[in-house]
């Protein structure tokens, strides 16, 4: 089907506003459903856009390192487009040194090489660094984005676009040519797309230091990262595959508030708030972006950690499928079929 297909985009997260924002510039009659007004995974997420770190750090990631970086090399044209601000002041690993050899090995084999910087620079990069760690890695490839402002700046640019919003929820494809099934970990949808079974929820916490200053590069240190923004420092995030509940877990936090206090000694004790999110995977790691066995039906969902970076591709994706257009040399990567 060409341009001018009436479609339905079922959650307003990162990937479905992408989505909904790259079908209108198609030329599609879009309208976004979400009950709940925004996505809620992606406004709790630490907007991270950092292929490399991600690979060289998460084993199942590495494996896709050519498409993280695909997908962090649209982004550019995606905050041109939606006036989305991205931060590219990259990112330091700092850690006991046999950890950073392990992190040094781990860029070689992705081809990446590291800036070596002394103590005394990435506390200048990164204030409140702890006196612990003599050396830093910095990567200058890794971005960020502001998750809430990324939200309603990508809202924005929809509705500017011609995108109606409706607060309620999708029971199927209804009246329209297409649906768009972007409702990260809500399986409610799985007696419409089969695939939606395979997919596996993952409750993360993030402990958000408003009295933190909010400057500085990020940081990624063993057991947690360290996120500068304009509310304060995020440090996250834990990974509780299979839970479903936004209640914050004490049990779970503690080791991830004590790696943080690791890199930056005042937070120790120091006043947070936890935000709780809960994100889909699949299980190679990679989203389900395409056809889905049912007809009329195309997924957006599955990108694990990586929902914010992955945004712009799987928009690519899902706009191609509606269209007709050429969908991009990772399409196949993506489809939804090959569970």
């Amino acid at each position: 089907m060409t341009g001018g297909a009436k479609v339905t985009v079922a959650g307003a997260g990162a990937l479905g506003l992408s989505a909904a924002l790259a079908l209108a510039d198609a030329g599609c009659a879009v309208t976004v459903c979400d009950p709940h007004g925004a996505g809620l995974a992606s406004g709790v997420a630490a907007g991270m856009l950092a292929p490399v770190f991600e690979a060289a750090l998460d084993a199942q990631a590495a494996a896709h390192f050519d498409i993280l970086t695909a997908a962090r090399d649209l982004w550019p044209g995606l905050e041109a487009r939606a006036g989305v601000t991205l931060d590219r002041s990259g990112a330091l690993a700092v850690g006991d040194e046999a950890w950073l050899a392990g992190v040094r090995a781990a860029l070689g084999r992705l081809g990446e090489h590291g800036i070596e910087l002394p103590r005394r620079t990435a506390q200048a990069l990164a204030p409140g660094l702890s006196e612990a760690f003599d050396q830093a890695i910095l990567v200058r490839e890794d971005w960020r984005l502001e998750p809430k402002p990324a939200l309603a700046a990508l809202r924005r640019a929809a509705e500017a676009a011609g995108v109606v919003f409706r607060p309620e929820p999708v029971t199927g494809v209804g009246g329209a040519d297409w649906l768009v099934i972007a409702t990260g970990a809500d399986r409610g949808l799985a007696g419409v797309a089969p695939e939606l079974g395979v997919l596996t929820p993952i409750k993360g916490q993030i402990a958000r230091y408003g009295g933190f200053p909010g400057a500085g590069v990020s940081v990624r240190g063993e057991g947690a990262y360290a996120v500068p923004g304009e509310d304060g420092l995020a440090v996250g995030a834990t990974m509780e595959a299979g839970a479903t509940d936004a209640t914050p877990n004490p049990k779970a936090l503690a080791p991830l508030l004590k790696a943080g206090a690791r890199l930056f000694p005042q937070l120790a004790g120091a006043d947070h708030a936890v935000a709780v999110g809960v994100r889909a995977a699949t299980p190679d790691g990679l989203p389900m972006a395409g056809l889905s066995w049912a007809p009329r039906v195309i997924l957006a969902t599955g990108a694990r950690r990586n929902g914010w970076l992955l945004a712009p591709l799987v928009a690519q994706v899902v706009a191609a499928c509606v269209t007709g257009a050429e969908a991009g040399p990772y399409a196949h990567r993506f489809d939804p079929r090959r569970f």
